[in-house]
């Protein structure tokens, strides 16, 4: 799969693209149901009790079983992929106060448009330069209304280390998947190969950064979003580094945006602190 990078170039798919738009990937993760989704949103609905029709965005919607229940309590749901599959399916669910657009999140998706951004199911940390997820954290942050909030779902990276399964294999309806995960100083990874019948099987590698609370919490402040809760599940427990599984940040948008003057009166410079990464980032630039 090519994607078009100007007139007569052409440029190699990332993992994400090819991985998140095939049937294997919604075979392998099909478990993940709308009923574990209620379960997780009436939860954060109750603990943020946003107002009925606040404009909301799904970003990283996949085919929108998130979006699809925030409409269903009174709130404007926008859903946002990169996936051309999923979002195709996605809008057959469309409906008012609900739609669904194809769109990639390091390009910019609008200027104090929404009340919440949500980022469910680790889908951040994916991309190959640190600048690519400093630049999602702008777009989210200008994005935002003063007030607003961003709800981050990520994993937990100590708790995801020391929990590592190296290899694993599971067969639905058929066909064999073999897992294989491990880890280096920046990122986890997981191979998935497909044995599916056919002559040669299917291969696919997810990566996903190493980000701690430490890391989103630099990443965050440059762009006007404080930090305000840390839940560790999908049951909105306290966040434990060692024992929880998840890493679910809700942070707030400030009412003046980006707080350059308090960085620049300080003269904090801001570094993407990722184990074994070098690259120092001024927050001026960002």
């Amino acid at each position: 799969m090519a994607a078009t990078a100007g007139r007569g170039k052409t440029r190699r798919a990332e993992w994400f693209e090819t991985w998140f738009d095939s049937f294997h990937y919604h075979k392998l993760y099909a478990h993940r149901d709308d009923t574990e989704a209620a379960r997780f949103l009436d939860q954060l609905i109750a603990r943020l009790e946003p107002r009925r029709g606040s404009h909301v965005l799904d970003l990283g919607c996949g085919t929108g079983r998130h979006s699809r229940y925030l409409a269903s309590k009174s709130l404007q749901v926008t859903g946002m992929d990169l996936a051309a599959g999923s979002i195709s399916e996605a809008k057959k669910s469309e409906r008012p106060w609900l739609r669904f657009l194809q769109h990639d999140m390091r390009v910019p998706f609008g200027r104090k448009a929404f009340d919440y951004v949500f980022n469910f199911f680790t889908s951040f940390g994916y991309f190959d330069r640190p600048e690519e997820h400093l630049a999602v954290i702008r777009n989210i942050a200008a994005s935002l209304r003063p007030g607003g909030r961003l709800v981050l779902d990520y994993l937990n990276v100590r708790y995801t280390e020391a929990r590592l399964t190296p290899e694993d294999v599971k067969t639905i309806d058929g066909i064999t998947y073999r897992l294989t995960r491990w880890t280096d100083a920046r990122h986890f990874f997981k191979q998935i190969v497909v044995e599916d019948g056919a002559d040669e099987p299917l291969e696919y590698v997810e990566r996903v950064a190493r980000f701690t609370l430490n890391d989103f919490e630099r990443m965050f402040v440059p762009h006007g979003l404080s930090i305000e809760e840390v839940h560790g599940d999908y049951h909105l427990s306290p966040y434990d580094s060692r024992t929880s599984p998840r890493m679910i940040l809700v942070a707030r948008m400030s009412e003046t945006g980006s707080d350059r003057r308090y960085l620049r009166d300080r003269g904090l410079r801001m570094r993407l602190s990722v184990s074994g990464e070098t690259p120092r980032y001024d927050a001026s630039m960002y």
